[in-house]
């Protein structure tokens, strides 16, 4: 028969050798990580729906999109050389105050903040004009 390999647990195999000094703290691996806030795919569908609704509007060419720990920016650009447009922002600590969606102007100015993402992105849509006979 052949020989099977050793089975060893996960964060064992993984992990580096440590010695035996009680002045080390022991934490797992994943606990040194730094979580990251993102969007999930139903908010970056809902996102990408209206980009790409004002890209073939002709009003935005370019977007980018940051991570950190504490929030997720989508930022929409109507040159890559400029400021963004827009910034929509998910910040998870303001969930239960204000919201944790708002959507950001150039100058800072927040248009609009809530719960619900859809209702949030509302205020980027073209609102219809009235045309004179």
């Amino acid at each position: 028969m052949s020989e099977e390999p050793e089975i060893v647990a996960l964060g064992a195999a993984f992990a580096s050798p440590q010695a035996n000094d009680d002045t080390q703290e022991k934490q797992p691996l994943h606990a040194k990580k730094a979580t990251q806030i993102a969007f999930n795919r139903m908010e970056l569908a809902t996102i990408l729906n209206l980009y790409g609704s004002k890209v073939a509007a002709g009003e935005w060419r370019d977007y980018a999109m940051d991570f950190t720990r504490d929030r997720a920016v989508f930022a929409v650009f109507r040159r890559s050389s400029e400021q963004p447009l827009y910034r929509i922002e998910k910040n998870p600590k303001l969930a239960r105050k204000q919201g944790a969606y708002s959507v950001t102007a150039p100058g800072g100015l927040i248009l609009r903040r809530g719960h619900d993402l859809g209702q949030v992105l509302k205020v980027l849509l073209k609102r219809p004009k009235l045309v004179g006979a």
